[in-house]
């Protein structure tokens, strides 16, 4: 069993688009088939190899592997040329030399008319040689098909036209190259977008014309903004790899993909393993998904909680890269992740949290410190370093206590002693447990920052 995943090269690797590659890819992983990854790069003008690059990284990262492939459409120009001219020969096809201004005359005066905008076949029976190439489409009986997501669909010959299947250069067009790559790489069925389902009786009639066997088709409903209006960029309708950017795991997005448009009870969070085992085309809604970006970072954090830690280090590395994050010179990666999990909703806000186990720093946060510093706190803070140059046990228990001890001295509650230590400790303020930052954050560097905290006290009360 083969199913397959064919993108055009003119733009990144979107949302929809992956979505439409994973359910073909989890349909061919639970009938234990082939997956096939497929360039459909005919339009020359809009092709870029940057696109290509984007799709086949983007498919990486996503883990979305194809067992064959990728296929480029412009390497097999040959047997295109040579299927339209079998279609030719066999009179189901051909030439056309009607012009734009032609074709358009005849779309305004249809519209205006109130009928559907379609070619009147002026061209049929002129034994022409050259111009673009039309498929003779059928003009009786209908064209009907079950599809696996829709029902059972059909569509009356009447309202479709000659289709173009070749342009006046030679090049082949869109629904004649996905037939005959279709029917040549044995695809049994085809998984995509229901922007697509308006071709399928088009192309149903070329495969009957030429013989060929169908394939089983299944068409996705479209994914939809929260407020209901198709899909853009400002409901995160970005590139695959702008999550990645933005610190999602692969495994996060994918089960967010799944969730939209297909379910199973009330399930939530699937493993890839449950998604190959529990997928069905049956399942998949008709009604169009509607994305939610709140329920995408909440699912991000639930996989961060629970990730192994060797695959969320590898996840992790591109983003402390990123922000230039030394982890060699500081406490065990690993303890630190660990620390962060809980309160982590994207790895960009874990490896900012990371910094202040990593990096030093010679200010603080402006309103922080002006909140938090003032004179009132430099007999805490002074406290703290003189507890914690004596302590010889540094771990969290010993430096939670002192904290505890520093409140009774002083006579102030935890928040006098807690905040001031917390914001020495991060220098924005924002940090988890005190008492275990301090510990990963070690103990020279503790005390390092307690005294920049006390020179700032000192040095803004004068």
């Amino acid at each position: 069993m083969k199913s397959r995943f064919a993108p055009s090269p003119t733009g990144y690797l979107h949302i929809g688009g992956a979505r439409t590659a994973l359910f073909a890819w989890l349909w061919a992983r639970k009938e234990q088939g082939q997956f096939i990854l497929r360039i459909e790069d005919t339009d020359r003008e809009r092709s870029t190899q940057t696109s290509v690059d984007a799709i086949l990284d983007g498919m990486k990262w996503l883990g979305l592997d194809h067992d064959k492939g990728p296929y480029y459409q412009t390497d097999r120009f040959d047997r295109y040329k040579t299927v339209v001219q079998q279609l030719l020969e066999e009179d189901k096809a051909y030439y056309c030399e009607c012009s734009q201004e032609r074709l358009q005359t005849l779309r305004d005066e249809l519209m205006a008319k109130g009928e559907k905008a379609k070619y009147d076949g002026h061209c049929q029976h002129k034994n022409l040689t050259a111009g673009v190439v039309r498929f003779r489409n059928p003009v009786e009986g209908n064209v009907v098909f079950s599809d696996l997501v829709k029902g059972e669909i059909s569509v009356h010959n009447k309202e479709l036209d000659d289709l173009i299947i070749a342009r006046s250069d030679g090049t082949p067009t869109y629904n004649l190259t996905v037939v005959v790559d279709d029917h040549d790489m044995e695809i049994d069925c085809v998984i995509r977008g229901d922007d697509h389902i308006n071709n399928t009786p088009r192309q149903i009639n070329l495969y009957e014309a030429l013989g060929w066997d169908l394939p089983a088709f299944a068409h996705l409903p479209m994914i939809l903004g929260g407020d209901g209006a198709r899909l853009s960029k400002r409901h995160g309708a970005v590139s695959v790899m702008a999550y990645r950017d933005a610190g999602f795991l692969p495994e996060a997005l994918l089960n967010y993909l799944v969730r939209l448009g297909w379910s199973h009870g009330d399930q939530e969070v699937f493993s890839i393993d449950e998604m190959i085992q529990l997928f069905d085309l049956k399942d998949v809604n008709k009604a169009p998904g509607s994305f939610n970006q709140d329920k995408l970072l909440w699912l991000n954090q639930e996989y961060i909680k629970t990730a192994d830690m060797t695959h969320l280090i590898e996840q992790l590395d591109w983003h402390l890269d990123d922000q230039k994050i030394d982890v060699s010179d500081g406490p065990d990666v690993t303890k630190v992740i660990d620390s962060l999990r809980e309160r982590s909703k994207t790895l960009v806000e874990m490896a900012q949290s990371m910094k202040m186990f990593y990096q030093d720093f010679d200010q603080f946060d402006e309103k922080s410190a002006s909140k938090q510093f003032k004179p009132a706190a430099e007999p805490v803070i002074s406290a703290l370093i003189d507890h914690y140059s004596q302590l010889e046990d540094w771990s969290s228990t010993a430096i939670h206590d002192i904290v505890k001890t520093v409140c009774d001295e002083q006579g102030v509650g935890f928040g006098k002693v807690g905040q001031p230590l917390r914001l020495a400790l991060s220098g924005t303020g924002n940090a988890g447990s005190i008492d275990v930052v301090a510990e990963l954050v070690g103990k020279d560097r503790t005390l390092a920052r307690l005294k920049l905290a006390l020179d700032y006290i000192v040095q803004h009360s004068n």
